[in-house]
């Protein structure tokens, strides 16, 4: 969708009534992926409603907003993005169309890693340093993306500054505490290494000592040479389960799994649940 066809909807919106969109006066915020929506939620509780960019079981790289939730941005006070890829085509848009929306980048100040590549000896060819998007799934680096929320949602409503900081300080308290629970989890944990078909864990892997063994790299079809070392370097690792996520085919990683008698298991780095779904995650890599 270029910026004139974009523009010409935004002219047509502009003569839409919006009422039903600001019952209650609830203001409107935007995110771009669900575990966003829980970190805002913990701050601003009620006080906001929040809408999602990427919808359950879509893909964060390839998203293109529905005109309806282009319609939503047109009377919303703030977006919250995180790096994510589809942001990088549609921002500058949103922005042009909407240049009174506030952008707050909650990647502000991290470092990102590259995204995990194969350790195959023969595939290091071709590959280009593309930065990990992932950093949600790093309470470390949460702390960071929680304080920009915060003080932008202060920014825009400074009346309610109080009731704000109460609950991210809060919210910082128990990001801590599962920091805390993470680290313990792992520090005698005999396995470090955890296979997954796409490279999503690495700052999570980072945070605690373990190694993300990746199967899928960029987007490309695993190649048959390239499943026989994976195959090998799972079973010198002692890995019994590959781990496999909705928004991608488990059909490489169901195929390693047969190969060393393994199973495998779904986790969903784009779960709502932010919280609980680090606990989970955490259990079933330590014991695989």
């Amino acid at each position: 969708m270029n910026l004139f066809r974009l523009l010409t909807i935004a002219v047509l919106w502009s003569c839409v009534s919006i009422q039903p969109t600001l019952a209650n006066n609830i203001p409107t915020v935007f995110v771009s992926i669900l575990p966003q929506k829980y970190f805002v939620q913990q701050i601003a509780k009620e006080r906001l409603n929040i809408q999602v960019m990427v919808k359950p079981g879509a893909s964060p790289a390839t998203y293109e907003p529905s005109p309806s939730q282009m319609k939503a941005l047109s009377i919303s006070k703030l977006y919250f993005s995180i790096g994510v890829p589809f942001e990088s085509k549609w921002l500058p848009k949103i922005s042009a169309l909407y240049p009174t929306l506030k952008i707050t980048p909650t990647d502000q100040g991290i470092k990102k890693i590259p995204i995990h590549d194969h350790d195959h000896e023969n595939d290091n060819k071709g590959h280009h340093y593309i930065p990990d998007p992932h950093i949600w799934l790093s309470p470390p680096l949460v702390k960071i993306q929680i304080a920009q929320i915060f003080l932008s949602l202060k920014e825009i409503d400074p009346d309610n500054q109080q009731f704000y900081e109460t609950n991210y300080r809060s919210f910082l308290s128990k990001i801590e505490k599962l920091n805390n629970e993470l680290h313990n989890m792992f520090i005698y944990c005999k396995h470090k290494s955890f296979m997954v078909f796409h490279p999503s864990w690495g700052y999570f892997a980072q945070s605690y000592g373990l190694q993300q063994i990746p199967i899928e790299i960029e987007g490309k079809d695993v190649k048959p040479w390239q499943l026989k070392e994976l195959i090998t370097q799972a079973k010198k690792n002692n890995i019994r389960v590959i781990f496999a996520q909705p928004q991608f085919s488990s059909k490489s990683a169901n195929l390693i799994a047969r190969e060393i008698g393994g199973q495998v298991f779904f986790i969903d780095p784009l779960a709502l649940d932010w919280e609980n779904n680090l606990r989970n995650v955490a259990l079933k890599i330590r014991n695989n």
